[in-house]
């Protein structure tokens, strides 16, 4: 079902670049990101969950990404984390140890050019994550969907080589909350 949902917002998302992508495929750039994302869990407006949370229950994951900008203005791009730092979870005699599994998301991203070198942008679209937690030797895994949207900016040193920061949130399916991250990334024009 998530690959389904993932596979109608891609559409959807094309369909929505087509009109762009027919009036400027000639002046297409392909690009690639690679870098820290750190994920927020402040949970204090969620049901009071944030009783059982440490205070530093914040996750990292590593990011990559791939995209096409199609002229100067509007792009789309694909990403995918996986966890590199964990979680404790839990208070007193329960705790656990959580790490994000991985992630996917599928973006338009609209730019808006400061100077040839460099850019603000903002972008929309929709994913899915993973997290697993583990307690004495027993594992669970749970799994949202997300409406994500952020903002950001790059910066090229050159013509091919940039660093990029930016906040995204992701807005859970069923009411599940909110999450919000930050980025830095290196970009790679190619």
């Amino acid at each position: 079902m998530k690959v389904l949902i993932a596979a109608a917002s891609g559409a959807a998302l094309f369909a929505v670049a087509a009109p762009v992508m027919a009036q400027d495929l000639s002046n297409t750039q392909i690009y690639g990101t690679l870098g820290y994302t750190h994920i927020f869990s402040d949970l204090e407006n969620e049901n009071s969950l944030d009783d059982l949370t440490d205070s530093d229950a914040d996750l990292g994951a590593i990011q990559g990404r791939l995209g096409a900008r199609f002229g100067q203005y509007f792009g789309v791009e694909g990403e995918a984390a996986t966890g590199i730092k964990k979680a404790k979870v839990g208070a007193g005699t329960f705790s656990a140890k959580a790490e994000l599994n991985h992630q996917v998301a599928l973006y338009g991203v609209g730019f808006l050019p400061l100077s040839p070198n460099a850019d603000l942008f903002a972008r929309v679209g929709y994913g899915g994550q993973e997290i697993k937690a583990e307690s004495q030797g027993i594992s669970a895994t749970a799994d949202a969907n997300s409406w994500n949207f952020g903002a950001g900016a790059q910066y090229f040193f050159d013509a091919n080589n940039g660093i990029r920061g930016e906040y995204t949130r992701y807005n859970l399916d069923d009411d599940a909350g909110d999450v919000d991250t930050v980025s830095v990334s290196y970009v790679r024009r190619f």
